[in-house]
């Protein structure tokens, strides 16, 4: 689709198979342009040997180029999830990886304490981490690619993945001068209305709210997407539907490492204001006398006021997932942290322990609510 030409409903469409233009017309609109990756102007940005990642078609051809061209080397760009997930896929190909961050960690839903921890595994699974430091530029020599990073010696490569983050795709709504938010994205009402009542959008185009500090906010997650397409749908067909806006719960395998979060975290909450309380606790997965179980690193903020839960996060090897989503019900559900202690959660010695580590969260916070427990942290 080419443009939208809202005053008489029609989109102009351009087949790329055929190079033929044509005009469609529409009843309602739905907008599902999704993002796409940052790319820089930095020196030497063209070059071929240079990926970004968008598609699962950009995946299976990088594989098939590093496969092809028998590639030993890597630069991956960008400590997000994309860049995390590269890093550790070219790692297992059997490549030198080296992955390059302007922050000072990876992974910028985590505290920096919690993200030490994957910091230290990604390490110890071979992959060079070049943290604090941005990229000035590329340049081209014979044997590869040469990345040129501040402060630090320049690191030659077979290939470079630009994993720099991602921008609202909103160029179509821009030109059709529907309103727009944070970072270009597309402003949208509660049953995914844009300022165009007939044209809806959904998914990573859009702006949001965050669930838990009520401010706006770009989500880019699978799981709130799908949601936001089916709420459009259902307006579109006369079924009022709205959309909560949502707390950003995600999960990621890196390595055999599993790394969890949902809500907001120490630096969210600070920036939003809001008096916090946290623990932190290192509980077992499973029974401790049953074989397999490892311990898991939880981080679970609340408000001091109400003690509303505000966010958690988790970082360990068995049974995050379901404590991550048992944490981000309670919270969505509005649950005190405290009541997380009478939570009647499923047991067994080789899924859990009778206390299960959600419900050791909740008799760490009234401990700490109650002023039987004062906490000092490693800061």
């Amino acid at each position: 689709v080419m443009s939208i030409d809202r005053e008489n409903k029609t989109v102009t469409v351009k087949g790329l198979d055929s190079e033929k233009t044509y005009e469609e017309s529409y009843d309602k609109l739905i907008l599902s342009t999704g993002a796409v990756p940052i790319k820089p102007m930095l020196p030497g940005i063209s070059n071929s040997k240079i990926y970004a990642l968008r598609t699962v078609e950009d995946t299976l051809s990088i594989r098939e180029e590093i496969i092809n061209r028998d590639m030993k080397s890597a630069v991956v760009v960008g400590g997000g999830f994309i860049g995390v997930e590269m890093a550790e896929n070219l790692r297992e190909l059997g490549m030198e990886v080296s992955l390059v961050e302007k922050q000072n960690q990876v992974l910028g839903q985590l505290d920096r304490d919690m993200v030490s921890f994957v910091h230290s595994h990604m390490r110890a699974k071979g992959i060079n981490l070049l943290l604090g430091s941005g990229v000035e530029g590329f340049k081209e020599i014979p044997s590869g690619i040469s990345v040129l990073v501040e402060n630090r010696e320049p690191i030659k490569a077979d290939i470079v993945i630009l994993a720099m983050g991602v921008m609202p795709d909103s160029n179509l709504a821009k030109s059709a001068n529907l309103e727009l938010g944070l970072k270009g994205s597309i402003v949208v009402n509660e049953h995914m209305q844009t300022s165009d009542q007939d044209i809806y959008a959904v998914g990573d185009a859009v702006q949001i709210t965050n669930s838990v500090t009520g401010l706006k906010a770009i989500i880019s997650l699978a799981g709130p997407a799908n949601k936001q397409g089916r709420i459009a749908a259902d307006n579109i067909t006369g079924i009022e539907s709205t959309y909560y806006g949502s707390a950003a719960s995600s999960i990621l395998k890196v390595f055999d490492m599993t790394v969890a979060s949902t809500g907001i975290n120490e630096r969210t909450a600070k920036a939003a204001g809001i008096l916090y309380e946290k623990i932190i606790l290192s509980p077992s997965s499973r029974a401790s006398y049953y074989p397999g179980g490892n311990a898991m690193t939880m981080k679970v903020l609340f408000d001091k006021q109400t003690e509303n839960i505000l966010g958690a996060q988790i970082v360990g090897f068995d049974g995050v997932d379901k404590r991550i989503d048992v944490l981000a019900t309670a919270m969505q559900a509005g649950m005190m942290v405290t009541k997380l202690k009478d939570l009647d959660l499923a047991y067994a010695p080789p899924y859990s322990s009778a206390k299960d580590p959600v419900n050791m969260s909740g008799f760490l916070a009234e401990n700490v609510t109650s002023g039987k427990v004062r906490q000092f942290f490693y800061e």
